[in-house]
């Protein structure tokens, strides 16, 4: 197997063809991806003894920082890279087709808020755009391109003009997502308070060091009472994957049907969680078939029966465990 059937990851529509088609992408990166392979073989784990989801290794996403994590022998169309300082070494997603990651983005995203062309799309992301390689940069900009409403488009550091952009979106009742990293839009909170009836905010997480780390519901509070909303919505992804997660309120977090969120023991990382513990959290993401579809993060949460997930924050290094089990 050499291949895998693309449209067949993206029309899944129930639990039994999630574990199908899991179960067909572990085999085909187990034949394909040798940084895999080599660590599912130091665990004892291969398609041979693998029959359900639940046995599937989980690659610690800290292989992206040393390691090609690849699937295939196509050239990247584009390598995706994380922020990261002078101290950490930044983590590199080697993209061979790109129109998978679009059409990942643009389903997922139609799936939670119908067609992107209803929509004006703000975006506020200054410290990505200050850096190459951010998928999420990558992301925004498609979709600012697609919405075909004249007034989409980018805002660095020019917060008065996107005030009076989103003053002037109000009065005329345009449909508008403003996109945001998170100290930018307290930045933009604290300029002057607005009261948005046909905005969505959406946060995409991350201080970036601008500012105190607040824990989410702190954040929300202060923009719900910033900008007279109900509700705050929040984007989950990252650069080693190709799908994303949306909350549309209280921080809870529902997948695209080809992405799932599972917790692991944080005293033992081979062992799964059952719902409503907190936990490491460990993603399949089906759409990233060329690079690898099950990775363990950094990021602590629970999920909920629903299939719903919520982030409680980050392991700091030295509660990391079990990643580094082999080493290349």
């Amino acid at each position: 197997m050499d291949s895998m059937d693309i449209q067949r990851i993206f029309s899944i529509s129930n639990p039994k063809e999630f574990e199908e088609v899991t179960l067909q992408t572990f085999q085909f990166q187990y034949k394909n991806n040798p940084v895999y392979k080599t660590y599912c073989d130091h665990l004892k784990k291969s398609p041979s003894n693998v029959a359900n989801t639940t046995e599937i290794p989980f690659l610690p996403i800290e292989f992206f920082k040393t390691q090609l994590i690849t699937s295939t022998h196509k050239k990247a169309e584009t390598i995706f890279e994380s922020s990261g300082t002078t101290q950490t070494s930044v983590s590199k997603h080697y993209v061979p087709y790109l129109k998978i990651y679009e059409q990942s983005f643009l389903e997922g995203f139609t799936k939670f808020y119908g067609a992107v062309e209803d929509y004006c799309i703000l975006a506020l992301l200054p410290s990505y755009l200050e850096r190459e390689g951010s998928s999420l940069v990558y992301m925004v900009n498609e979709l600012v391109s697609r919405s075909n409403h004249p007034d989409s488009g980018f805002y660095l550091y020019n917060l008065e003009e996107l005030h009076q952009k989103l003053i002037a979106l109000e009065k005329s009742q345009t449909k508008t997502l403003l996109i945001g990293v998170s100290f930018a839009l307290l930045d933009l909170a604290e300029l002057a308070p607005i009261s948005l009836k046909n905005t969505i905010i959406m946060e995409t997480g991350g201080m970036k060091g601008r500012r105190k780390e607040l824990i989410r519901e702190e954040l929300h509070q202060i923009l719900k009472e910033s900008f007279n909303l109900p509700k705050i919505h929040s984007e989950y992804g990252m650069t080693e994957l190709l799908s994303q997660a949306y909350s549309q309120g209280d921080g809870i977090f529902k997948t695209p049907p080809w992405m799932k969120i599972i917790t692991r023991d944080t005293e033992d990382p081979l062992s799964l969680q059952s719902h409503g513990k907190t936990g490491g959290i460990n993603i399949i993401d089906l759409a990233n078939v060329y690079s690898c579809s099950f990775i363990a993060t950094q990021d602590l949460g629970k999920t909920f029966s629903d299939g719903s997930f919520e982030i409680m924050g980050r392991f700091d290094n030295s509660d990391i465990r079990g990643c580094n089990l082999m080493v290349f």
